[in-house]
């Protein structure tokens, strides 16, 4: 039998091998010295993409997370569509968990739309205002200098209230004046600190802003134009919800909220974020120095495979990615009580790097099979 190869096949069986080719240059933590722009629309390839995920690697996926006594959950869409879950311990995959600082990349979404209903005047806009009576008297002027946009990429310059300085934070009286009154240790937008303080200041922000509490704005800007559960989590002693932790979403609804960054901003054919907000909230402002990551608002980024993926991190293995060059989104949760260690992150990074990108990868070899099958059925049809 002679196939006979269009050239728009051939040229897609490129892309494939390509695209192959590309999986084994990079190892899922590097980031190149340049970060590519995001593309500006998921949904615009420059040729169809392959569907489905290879079964062969989705059984692997679970045996491997199936040896895992942390791993609770895991749920990968392709294309919009949920084509894989598992619910390894844990609640089911419909109960809301707590996914810990993946809570930050939920909590950048609701600046989103609070930026595009008005409610601030845009990332750029300064804190200061907001938080007055605590800065009142403050000997350091550049604490005048900290924005929005700096709260989200972690460099406020306040000395951070995460690591060993998280306990102390979280039990004092008041942990907004406590985060505002730290000092600075680098000026506002120089330096990167990860710290839970910075995003529980945006919540501050957000109950001031929207004159409601943080959840309540929750339910209005993201949980009922989803369709999803947002459930009450905890609060400070002032009741001001806790701003970047602790944040219940299902693994189910969580995989919506990473479709919604998938599409630009849309789900369902209803916009939800505007798309500068997702570009911006996935542009990398800083690097991080424990992974080499690049972090933009609550997202990191990362090449896995070749391909670029944007994902929300949380502490025991709470994670969310997107990747959207492959049209895939994966959501995990782990026992966010017993982290593990980095050995069990490793685990679950290796899963999602060896099994899961490559699911979606052989997808696409296996669907070009089947259109090179078809061209050669239809040329012999022709004969």
């Amino acid at each position: 039998m002679v196939i006979r190869h269009t050239p728009s096949l051939i040229l897609y069986v490129v892309l494939i091998l390509a695209t192959g080719l590309a999986a084994g240059a990079c190892t899922p933590s590097e980031v190149p010295e340049e970060e590519p722009e995001p593309p500006p629309e998921a949904a615009a390839p420059v040729a169809p993409y392959p569907r489905g995920l290879a079964s062969t690697h989705l059984e692997q996926a679970r045996e491997r997370g199936a040896t895992l006594p942390r791993l609770h959950g895991m749920v990968v869409a392709r294309h919009g569509e949920i084509l894989f879950e598992e619910r390894f311990g844990g609640p089911s995959l419909n109960t809301p968990v707590n996914v810990k600082s993946v809570s930050k990349s939920l909590l950048s979404a609701l600046v989103g739309v609070a930026i595009n209903e008005g409610h601030l005047r845009g990332a750029d806009q300064p804190i200061a205002p907001f938080f007055e009576a605590y800065l009142d008297g403050d000997a350091d002027p550049r604490k005048r200098d900290i924005t929005v946009a700096h709260l989200l990429s972690m460099r406020s310059g306040l000395e951070r209230t995460s690591g060993s300085n998280y306990g102390a934070w979280v039990s004092s009286s008041n942990w907004v004046r406590y985060k505002i009154t730290q000092p600075l240790q680098a000026a506002p937008g120089t330096e990167r600190s990860y710290s839970t303080g910075n995003s529980h200041l945006l919540s501050a922000v957000l109950t001031q802003a929207t004159d409601q509490s943080t959840w309540a704005y929750a339910q209005s800007a993201l949980a009922e134009p989803l369709g999803i559960r947002l459930p009450r989590w905890p609060t400070d002693p002032q009741g001001i919800y806790f701003g970047g932790n602790d944040m219940m979403i299902s693994p189910r609804d969580l995989i919506r909220v990473g479709e919604v960054y998938r599409n630009g901003g849309y789900l369902d054919g209803q916009r939800i974020l505007p798309q500068d907000w997702v570009r911006a909230s996935f542009r990398p402002r800083a690097t991080s120095r424990w992974s080499g990551a690049g972090y933009g608002y609550g997202w990191f980024s990362s090449y896995i495979g070749g391909h670029l993926a944007y994902y929300g991190w949380g502490y025991g293995g709470q994670y969310l990615y997107v990747l959207p060059g492959l049209e895939l989104t994966i959501a995990i949760t782990s026992d966010p009580y017993n982290s593990g260690g980095r050995g069990h992150r490793s685990d679950l990074q290796r899963i999602v790097a060896e099994e899961l990108v490559p699911a979606a990868i052989k997808g696409a070899e296996a669907e070009a099979d089947a259109v090179a099958a078809q061209a050669a059925s239809g040329a012999d049809r022709s004969r």
